[in-house]
């Protein structure tokens, strides 16, 4: 197996920041608590492809309810190398959980994005069921897959990435 990428948490300003925006209220002596719990994603087996993700904290989600997570990860990733985001399989099943836009994708350059690559989940519990998800700090959220892309052969692109979400169209 190839190794081609390594996962970092970001540093704490900068989850500090995210959680912030989200919380203004909350107290920074609780966001430390958690920053300092943040487990980097790994694989559950010898044959996983992919990685999980694990909650920083416990959230319950309501039918048709949403939430950003920021994961507190970053990934440093060699060029030619996509992170793809999914819904773990059975949150997915038993829950409709999903990620709003479907599949996140982490590009390498993201890494140096100006907040740092940080990792971010938007979740929707989409259940047809009235189910309630409730998730535990350290429990499995998404789980990523490292898989290699092509470029065209008329590529010229030499932009380079400062934002995150949306950064790269210029819209």
């Amino acid at each position: 197996m190839e190794r081609i990428a390594k996962f970092e948490k970001v540093s704490f300003e900068q989850y500090l920041e995210a959680v912030k925006k989200a919380d203004p209220d909350r107290n920074e002596a609780e966001i430390r608590k958690v920053y300092d719990s943040i487990c980097l994603p790994l694989r559950a087996t010898e044959g996983s492809a992919g990685y999980d993700f694990f909650a920083p904290e416990d959230f319950v989600l309501a039918p048709g309810a949403q939430i950003l997570v920021p994961t507190g990860i970053r990934v440093k990733i060699e060029a030619g190398y996509v992170l793809m985001l999914f819904p773990r399989s059975g949150l997915g099943f038993r829950y409709r959980l999903q990620l709003n836009n479907t599949v996140g994708v982490i590009d390498s350059d993201y890494y140096n994005a100006d907040n740092e690559g940080h990792i971010f989940c938007k979740l929707t519990n989409d259940t047809r069921d009235g189910k309630t998800v409730e998730i535990h700090a350290g429990e499995g959220l998404v789980q990523g897959i490292f898989l290699p892309f092509g470029i065209t052969e008329d590529d010229d692109s030499h932009a380079q990435r400062t934002g995150g979400f949306g950064s790269t169209t210029g819209k």
